[in-house]
């Protein structure tokens, strides 16, 4: 075991990790802002002294929050073990504002906030369906981009952080279920009334109780919409004071929160709280006038715009556009266009299905030919930009060995540099067919492959693993290599997957293909 020191700004990780500033220390771990000098971007990386007892668990959480794919939570870009007496997680880093931090400002806008929490709670949603919990939501959890856009961090810590050998029962993740559930109505909670419910956290007061119970949102700020109001009392409440089923998911919560909007009256219906005892109401608090010069001598800088509501989808921006359309004469010769391209549609997709049908089943007595590949597309879905060279996908089926398909330069590791599974190319066979084996042409060895087929009903092109079946593989493949599939091997899409990538340079890393050959029945 290396000896380990203490870390400080300056320090180099692992050869690219230059750590800059100490963004927090608790429970044994410490959490950096660093800066990756290969990729020329700022990471954040989680610490823990590789003597510690749960070091390894504190890896093998992370490794597991990895099958957590919602891009609102920071991903997992790298693992390493024992650097400098310390076991590292290097996750994406978000310039954002903190949740806390505007709280302690301003609640938000009714829709803001149901918008907000919405996204937190599809989010976990997403990682409770694969196991992940994250047992300790608080508004320094939630990061809102100047864009508006909503991040999550701290999955799956306190997991990590766990005494070194406890094993979770059923009952435990029903409690870890549960303890985001109730955060997520604290979560709301707060982002109307600037107050937490239950103690002071991350800079919040503590929510105002009376006899023991905590109060209702419009009990404490005037202007909070009935909406939020009883979806919070829904989650929080024991049991709900409108006696309405209450929200017990974060899948429930977010569809709930998505179909909240402004009261049309927000008059509060509440009973008045002069006659109450209570001191720590927000009916007392500070009211924040503007001060200042006139707008004329110093202009107001700009609100933040994670204080502004959402701007419309896409879908709600169409929907304006068809009512305008619709008005008048111009309604009737848009109904006449609709139903025009209505009946089209419907044609071509018979005349589609017409001529699927024709073509048959494949003939098992038919010889094994080369299957002509209609089109070639890059497949690439775990990266930032999902795209990989695809204006050179095109020449590995030209029949010029002299042309080739190339991935990107990776760098210290043949496994894409430790940054994502694999990547590859999709070949489209025009139809179901029935693949034999592959023949494939490459540039330097060794190369390791993976084969995967969708399935023979898929008519889109795949654009992600899901819905794909790994059929064949081959490590330390050379320059030439064959690779038979399984007897009766139907589909359209076949996809080129390479894991592991030949050394170009001393430390740099990258896969290429000149030909592929399909061979099949069809």
């Amino acid at each position: 075991m290396s000896e380990r020191r203490s870390l400080a700004s300056g320090d180099v990780l692992a050869r690219r990790y230059e750590l800059q500033d100490l963004v927090s220390e608790r429970l044994g771990s410490s959490t950096w802002r660093a800066h990756d000098k290969v990729l020329n971007r700022n990471v954040g990386i989680e610490l823990i002294a590789s003597d510690d007892p749960r070091a390894d668990h504190f890896l093998s959480a992370a490794r597991d929050s990895t099958a957590v794919t919602d891009p609102r939570f920071l991903r997992v870009l790298d693992l390493i073990e024992n650097e400098q007496g310390h076991h590292m997680v290097v996750r994406e880093w978000a310039r954002a504002f903190g949740l806390d931090q505007l709280l302690a400002q301003s609640s938000l806008p009714n829709r803001r906030a149901a918008t907000v929490v919405a996204e937190v709670a599809e989010a976990l949603a997403h990682a409770h369906e694969h196991g992940v919990y994250h047992r300790r939501l608080t508004p320094r959890h939630v990061l809102l981009k100047q864009s508006g856009a909503v991040r999550v961090v701290g999955l799956g810590v306190a997991t990590a952080l766990a005494p070194a050998g406890r094993q979770d029962t059923l009952a435990d993740l029903q409690e870890y279920e549960q303890l985001d559930v109730q955060a997520l109505g604290k979560l709301l909670y707060a982002c109307v009334t600037s107050r937490w419910p239950g103690a002071d956290v991350d800079g919040l007061r503590a929510a105002p109780t009376e006899h023991g119970r905590l109060l209702r949102p419009r009990q404490v700020r005037a202007g909070v919409s009935r909406d939020i109001d009883t979806t919070a009392d829904r989650i929080l409440g024991s049991p709900p004071r409108n006696h309405e089923a209450p929200l017990r998911t974060a899948a429930s919560i977010a569809r709930t929160l998505r179909l909240s909007g402004e009261d049309d009256d927000l008059v509060d219906d509440q009973p008045s709280l002069a006659g109450l005892s209570s001191p720590d109401l927000l009916r007392l608090d500070p009211v924040i006038v503007p001060e200042g010069p006139p707008p004329g001598l110093e202009p107001p800088r700009r609100r933040p715009k994670a204080y502004e509501p959402a701007p419309p989808t896409t879908l709600e921006r169409g929907r304006a556009r068809a009512r305008r359309a619709a008005k008048g004469d111009r309604g009737l010769v848009l109904l006449g266009v609709v139903g025009a391209l209505v009946i089209v549609s419907l044609l071509a997709v018979l005349v589609s299905r017409s001529k699927e049908e024709a073509s048959g089943p494949v003939d098992p007595t038919s010889p094994v030919r080369v299957l002509p590949v209609q089109r070639v597309v890059d497949f690439d879905p775990l990266g930032e930009d999902r795209r990989e060279n695809g204006d050179q996908a095109p020449s590995i089926v030209d029949g010029k060995p002299s042309t080739s398909w190339r991935t990107s330069t990776y760098f210290g590791s043949p496994r894409l540099g430790g940054l994502k599974d694999g990547v590859g190319v999709v070949l489209d066979l025009g139809g179901p067919r029935e693949v034999t084996s592959l023949r494939l042409q490459l540039v330097g060895d060794p190369t390791d492959i993976e084969i995967f087929t969708a399935t023979d009903d898929t008519r889109r092109l795949p654009s992600s693993r899901r819905g794909l079946e790994q059929v064949a593989g081959l490590q330390g493949a050379a320059s030439d290599a064959s690779i038979s599939l399984p007897r009766d091997t139907m589909t359209r899409y076949v996809v080129v997957w390479l894991t592991s990538l030949p050394e170009v340079a001393p430390g740099e890393f990258r896969g290429e293909i000149s030909e592929v050959v399909v061979r099949g029945r069809s």
